[in-house]
């Protein structure tokens, strides 16, 4: 639940992100607003939700994945290796990450064809027609594997810091300020969490920090997926290759990190929201 109000919250500008990362021919030339404002005008207003059908069919066992995994893992990592303190989080959170995104990548796949398509030049038909097209075409299974490399070099710091940084604040506030910060878990007096907007702060804060550091690998991650729809696939096979070849092309600032204004105010939000979210279902279903 955490992760589909996450993902709903911020698919418009998920859209244009996988749009400008890929240099879709239509928008190319535009920046992020411009292109915000060019979606809706050439494919509606729902084209800006456009792939979010199957972002949501992804992103339920993926959240649910995730935080179920990094609970899991905490707990095996203090107790088989005994380390605690901050640096479990980080582990845990890097391998719940991975394995999240290992379950779950080909329908990321799907989702990122989808959303990359323009109104009237469609190649899939919707979320199974998808399937069965790269199925067939790409190479079995495989095809729906394409990028995997680049994911999970690039999930592991993302989920690590993104956890560990929350983790973290959300430990240091409640031990420093508790009355400031803090309030009674509704389903348990005896547990202290942290008040909503707190929490959408430290939220935000861990999705700036744990984006910054991945971004990249990010970047690389769709060129890869994209594969075939794009002309110059044949020169983005590898993650190595890929990172070399949109460095060469566009450099540091239009080609890595192209599209990173719009991940903080996509990333931001979106890790707020799955936390503070996260953070209530725990104590509507009484898991404090």
């Amino acid at each position: 639940v955490a992760g589909c109000c996450a993902k709903t919250t911020t698919a418009p500008l998920d859209r244009v992100k996988i749009l400008l990362q890929a240099h879709n021919h239509h928008y190319k030339h535009l920046g992020v607003f411009s292109t915000l404002c060019a979606v809706p005008k050439k494919e509606g207003y729902l084209g800006l939700y456009k792939g979010n059908g199957a972002m949501m069919i992804r992103i339920f066992p993926y959240g649910a994945i995730q935080f179920m995994a990094f609970d899991q893992y905490k707990k095996v990592i203090k107790k088989q290796l005994g380390i605690s303190g901050h640096v479990h989080r980080l582990m845990a959170g890097s391998m719940a990450g991975i394995t999240a995104v290992i379950c779950t990548y080909p329908l990321d796949m799907v989702r990122v064809r989808l959303a990359f398509q323009v109104k009237g030049e469609h190649k899939y038909m919707g979320i199974i027609h998808a399937f069965k097209m790269i199925y067939t075409k790409e190479g079995g299974f495989s095809g729906f594997y394409r990028g995997l490399m680049p994911t999970v070099v690039g999930m592991a710091p993302y989920a690590g810091f993104s956890f560990f940084t929350f983790g973290t604040l959300k430990s240091i506030g409640l031990a420093q300020a508790p009355n400031l910060l803090g309030r009674p878990s509704l389903d348990n007096p005896d547990v202290l969490v942290l008040k909503t907007h707190v929490n959408l702060l430290c939220g935000g804060i861990a999705g700036a920090i744990a984006q910054t550091i991945s971004y990249p690998l990010d970047v690389t991650r769709r060129r890869m997926q994209l594969g075939a729809v794009l002309p110059d696939s044949e020169k983005c096979l590898t993650m190595v290759q890929t990172l070399k070849y949109v460095y060469q092309q566009h450099g540091v600032r239009r080609g890595l990190y192209r599209g990173l204004s719009l991940n903080y105010i996509r990333c931001i939000p979106s890790q707020a929201v799955a936390f503070t979210t996260y953070e209530l279902m725990k104590q509507l279903l009484h898991l404090n």
